[in-house]
């Protein structure tokens, strides 16, 4: 799948998980990191690109609240995924109510994604 020059940052349908089969998947490689604002969970997915997928419980607020970070974990996640190692299922799951700045999350997000794909790649038998 290749960026479109015109729109380098969009975020395509395809790159979203909505599956349960897919987060349940994500769940059950049991690789995750985390710090005080988000737990990043993550598997291979055998793609050229990152997906993504959020877990807001219930806890965390009313919908609209909820809502509301949704949208800041996934502009986050837009703004940095090319900073990222790629071939990933990513699953976020923000810790508390609090609503971080853009730019603390976005460095978060990114130093966690790597942590937890060098995790995966330790994980894989050498040849």
């Amino acid at each position: 799948m290749s960026l479109s020059p015109s729109k380098p940052f969009a975020f395509r349908p395809a790159e979203h998980l909505r599956r349960p089969a897919d987060f349940r998947r994500t769940y059950d490689r049991r690789r995750s990191v985390s710090d005080s604002w988000l737990i990043v969970y993550a598997c291979e997915n055998g793609l050229p690109y990152l997906r993504l997928g959020l877990s807001v419980s219930r806890k965390v607020g009313q919908a609209t609240h909820r809502n509301r970070l949704r949208r800041l974990y996934r502009e986050a996640f837009r703004l940095t995924r090319h900073e990222m190692p790629t071939g990933l299922d990513l699953v976020l799951i923000p810790r508390k109510p609090d609503e971080p700045t853009l730019e603390a999350l976005k460095r978060s997000l990114l130093r966690l994604v790597r942590q937890v794909a060098r995790k995966i790649a330790q994980d894989e038998p050498k040849p």
